[in-house]
């Protein structure tokens, strides 16, 4: 009779929870069996770990083999536990060492011949073995995910009989740590400098882009409404490497994976309209993240707005306040980060042209009243710029500026320079400050707060209106370089509630 453990990780949410497999090989009738809330893809493992052992030459104990998964309440699901339940049954029955298991923590889905194929959900699982101090043993094709941890000691492995000769000290594998990605993608071929005209919207996406505020632009087809929500992620901030670690691992866990190129890229997340309120907040029985935490970090673009069915936007005003979403289901709950930045499009009318030059609209009010009755009061409220974007003139639009237009980069060295501001102020982006931080650093002369509170009464804003009018001003007066919110910056903060004006 003997027993082996062995360390891995299983998956809820965006953590990667610890889970001992305990291998216990003792007299009986040949058997096996695997306890501890397993799946059908884990309780599948014994036919692949028996064909693996086999193939690559090992005895297969015909013996009666009980492994249990602890923590036995923990559901387990796929095909991520094979390479431990593996090498437990070896060091249990005794075919190759288990002195140094126990600094070890190992992953990885086993063919029938022994290779190793790649899992998802890497990037959490080499932050935790990171953090309890262990080494991690991984397949081969994850190695430039986990590397992307600092800190952290990898043995990638190819074969099941590459790992035990390791084990058993014949062979040594060398450890591989941090290695960021040489070829991540920094570049893009999107620049503000492509749009002509324009100015006042690119003054506002500056502003949005400095102090992380929610955009939210109308104007009829073809204005460049698209063009321009594309090219935000070209001013943003650079991710700082907590943040970029957060942004891969909700990638790394969902249904498309994580490429490591995309590492310094702030997320750019653009669902179709038809999307359905799961496909946007998460789901499904074993919760994964949907479109608001794939963009956590990032940015979440929505085009056409009222398209989107009313309940499905109703489902944003939570993560909009407070940055993260919580799926609840019957047998388990999880929690996913999504702080993003919300930038919508939308019509001005169901035709598209109310207000254009061409003329071509003949909506009545009833149905602008209608259309733009789909987005409601509490979710307009959170969004900070209310924007309408024109039509350029035909000179603007052929020739552009005659001083020539900002490029990406000339806009973003002005954004770093006030998020850095904002950040050595308060810690964070100026649209994250709590009502608190509010008082403390966005503080109004006396004529400010007589404008601030007459526009409150005449266009009845809310009291959420008014604290993100403060943020906003706040932003702006930190591109101006201004340590106090002037009169001018309130009221240009003021002029972006266009939506609030018109209802």
């Amino acid at each position: 009779m003997s027993l082996a453990t062995v360390y891995s990780r299983g998956r809820s949410g965006i953590d990667a929870p610890l889970v001992t497999v305990e291998v216990h090989v003792s007299n009986g009738l040949p058997a096996m069996s695997i306890v501890g809330l397993p799946e059908t893809a884990v309780k599948e493992s014994k036919d692949r770990v028996r064909g693996a052992l086999l193939t690559s030459q090992f005895d297969f104990p015909m013996q009666r083999i009980t492994i249990n998964l602890g923590p036995a309440d923990l559901p387990k699901e796929g095909g991520r536990f094979d390479l431990a339940i593996a090498l437990g049954i070896l060091a249990a029955s005794q075919q190759i060492s288990g002195r140094h298991l126990a600094d070890y923590e190992c992953v990885g889905e086993l063919s029938l011949s022994g290779e190793l194929r790649p899992i998802s959900g890497v990037l959490p699982i080499a932050i935790q073995a990171r953090n309890q101090g262990r080494k991690l043993i991984l397949p081969i094709a994850n190695t430039a995910e986990a590397a992307l941890v600092t800190g952290i000691e990898i043995i990638p492995v190819g074969h099941l009989l590459e790992i035990c000769a390791h084990l058993n000290g014949q062979t040594p594998i060398p450890l591989l740590g941090h290695q960021p990605d040489p070829n991540a993608e920094t570049a893009t071929e999107l620049d503000f400098a492509d749009v002509h005209g324009q100015y006042h919207v690119k003054r506002a996406f500056e502003i949005a882009a400095a102090g992380a505020h929610n955009l939210l632009m109308l104007g009829p087809p073809g204005t460049g409404k698209s063009m321009i929500a594309a090219r935000l992620p070209t001013i943003l901030p650079p991710l700082t490497e907590t943040q970029a670690q957060e942004t891969a691992a909700l990638a790394s866990i969902s249904e498309q994976g994580f490429d490591v190129r995309q590492w310094l890229k702030s997320p750019f997340r653009a669902p179709h309209h038809s999307a359905s309120a799961a496909a946007l907040v998460g789901g499904g029985s074993n919760p994964k993240p949907g479109e608001i935490s794939l963009a956590h970090n990032g940015t979440l673009f929505l085009d056409e707005l009222p398209e989107f069915d009313r309940k499905v936007l109703e489902v944003l005003r939570e993560p909009l306040e407070t940055g993260h979403i919580t799926i609840s289901r019957a047998n388990r709950q999880a929690d996913f980060p999504a702080r993003f930045q919300l930038i919508a499009a939308m019509n001005p009318c169901p035709c598209g042209y109310l207000g254009d030059a061409s003329g071509r609209c003949h909506c009545t009010s009833e149905q602008v009243a209608r259309y733009r009755g789909k987005i409601s009061g509490p979710l307009l409220d959170r969004i900070d710029i209310h924007l309408e974007v024109p039509r350029v003139p035909h000179e603007v639009l052929r020739k552009g500026s005659a001083q020539g237009e900002e490029s990406s980069a000339t806009i973003r060295a002005r954004v770093v320079k006030a998020r850095t501001l904002a950040v050595a102020r308060s810690g964070k982006a100026n649209s994250a400050l709590s009502a608190k931080e509010v008082n403390a650093v966005c503080g109004l002369p006396e004529a400010g707060h007589l404008l601030l509170e007459q526009a409150m009464d005449k266009f009845g804003l809310s009291n959420r209106a008014y604290h993100r009018i403060l943020k906003l001003a706040r932003t702006i007066a930190d591109l101006a370089g201004s340590p106090q919110i002037g009169i001018a910056h309130l009221s240009e903060a003021i002029s972006y509630r266009k939506l609030d004006r018109s209802r």
